[in-house]
């Protein structure tokens, strides 16, 4: 479902801003910043429909290649919706790679420069007993913002808290993925079966 927004250049900042500030958030990767990101385009500025949002991370999750291209997606769907109005084609393709620019780049640039600095210190540094008590202590933080993101793309299903299948196939899944070598490939194929025969 596609939303007719208007944009100014103060808008087109304040994304860059906000995903700037993201970028420093990720430690659990980009994904783990879905909550905010969900709460900013979605509830606060109506930048994005929920549909587009799922399908965002849907998408992206189901590709080949790094998980932050569900970024690139959401700006695109940004771009798409500001330029609803737009004239031609052209505009509209300038809208949403406009999009996939300022939201890729305000992820991507702080963490990239910080993990490319603190990386190359911290392997220097590894034998030290903070340095290892840092890493240590940031795995919860990763683990409940992933926790915090699944929680978020199962409430946004259509049946929401009803979908009893839904909920099972999830919590099977956390368990396969725990517990198991079971490669992911397998269970988005084996969640992309069920979804086409109307299971879940």
């Amino acid at each position: 479902m596609s939303l007719a927004i208007e944009l100014q250049g103060a808008d087109w900042w304040s994304l860059f801003v906000h995903f700037l500030s993201l970028s420093l958030l990720a430690v659990g990767g980009a994904i783990s910043t879905a909550p905010d990101i969900h709460r900013y385009l979605v509830d606060e500025q109506h930048w994005l429909s929920d549909a587009q949002f799922t399908s965002s991370i849907a998408l992206a999750q189901s590709a080949p290649g790094p998980n932050v291209m569900f970024i690139a997606l959401m700006g695109w769907y940004v771009g798409l919706n500001a330029a609803a109005g737009a004239p031609d084609l052209w505009s509209r393709w300038a809208l949403a790679l406009s999009g996939v620019a300022v939201c890729m780049l305000g992820i991507l640039l702080p963490s990239a420069t910080l993990t490319f600095l603190t990386t190359q210190w911290a392997h220097r540094n590894r034998d030290l007993r903070w340095v290892k008590a840092f890493k240590a202590g940031m795995a919860p933080i990763v683990t409940a913002l992933l926790i915090a993101t699944g929680w978020l793309l199962c409430v946004s299903h259509p049946e929401g808290a009803r979908d009893v299948p839904l909920w099972i196939l999830s919590g099977l899944t956390t368990l396969l993925v725990w517990r198991t070598r079971v490669h992911l490939l397998w269970l988005l194929a084996l969640g992309a079966v069920l979804g086409a025969l109307g299971w879940v």
